[in-house]
């Protein structure tokens, strides 16, 4: 993976080191299991791969990933039936779900992986995906990265948490079975929309201390982008627009927040958004 220099915003040229050491920590994967579950999914082992459209069909598809997303636990035979065909499942249930498991097995040792090494088991009306101890997915090391984000903010190590931030970011801004509906993929998808909104708040927070308030805001705008309804959200944007010397704009935004409240709530704005409203109208007026 490569990571170029000319990616980076201009002041946060100083946090490059950092980042490229997350990017470089990635690279250190190559050499053992990844699985890619956002984006297209992809398995890769060394040399060897397994990219989607070598997967068994869209059932397959959906077999590995929600066995890769619950891996830390074992499923019942009716939960993997359930996240597969939800409620239409096929009328020799049973032998269905054995010939994808079946697949799936064929698929792991495609990518050079033993049996004793990674495997699909199933005993006593359960199935678990077991992978070696130092297999890394996308998904995993998005969830490492953002807490390494926020705690490196807490610390103040700034240009830690900007670029674990920008991992995270990476992977949380990549669909996820965009394809398929189903109760389960909704909740991961919430959960990757989560994921992103964390990252962002880091990257603007970083951004500001930074001096690059226009990048604070289009984090910020990002976040207000996948949770409209996040008055925090509206509180900063409003601030880092007056603190850019854009007051207008700042109005504009605790406006906008009114109305989508009022409209689609039946609501007001909160007493703490009210209040970053009315400082900047007595700044203005100063």
């Amino acid at each position: 993976m490569t990571f170029c220099m000319s990616d980076l915003p201009s002041k946060a040229v100083i946090y490059s080191a950092r980042l490229l050491d997350c990017w470089n920590e990635v690279g250190t994967t190559l050499a053992r299991l990844r699985i890619y579950l956002t984006g297209h999914v992809l398995i890769e082992h060394g040399a060897l791969r397994v990219d989607e459209p070598q997967l068994p069909g869209r059932q397959g598809r959906l077999a590995f990933v929600f066995l890769a997303t619950t891996r830390m636990r074992r499923v019942t035979r009716g939960e993997l039936a359930a996240a597969v065909w939800g409620e239409l499942p096929p009328p020799e249930l049973e032998s269905a779900l054995n010939a994808i498991l079946s697949k799936l097995r064929t698929v792991l040792r495609q990518v050079g992986l033993t049996p004793s090494e990674a495997c699909i088991e199933t005993r006593s009306g359960s199935v678990g995906l077991r992978l070696p101890a130092d297999a890394w997915t996308d998904l995993e090391d998005a969830v490492n990265a953002v807490d390494e984000a926020e705690g490196a903010m807490r610390r103040g190590d700034v240009g830690g948490a900007w670029g674990s931030a920008n991992v995270a970011v990476a992977v949380g801004r990549r669909p996820f079975l965009s394809d398929f509906e189903a109760p389960w993929i909704e909740a991961r998808r919430a959960a990757l929309r989560a994921l992103l909104v964390r990252a962002l708040a880091c990257l603007a927070a970083v951004s500001r201390i930074n001096g690059e308030p226009s990048l604070a805001i289009q984090y910020t705008s990002e976040i207000l982008d996948l949770e409209p309804f996040r008055e925090t959200a509206y509180q900063e944007l409003m601030r880092l627009h007056a603190a850019s010397g854009n007051r207008a704009e700042a109005l504009r935004v605790f406006a906008r927040c009114r109305e989508l409240l009022r409209d689609e709530l039946g609501t007001s704005p909160s007493p703490l958004t009210e209040a970053v409203f009315l400082e900047i109208l007595r700044d203005g007026s100063a």
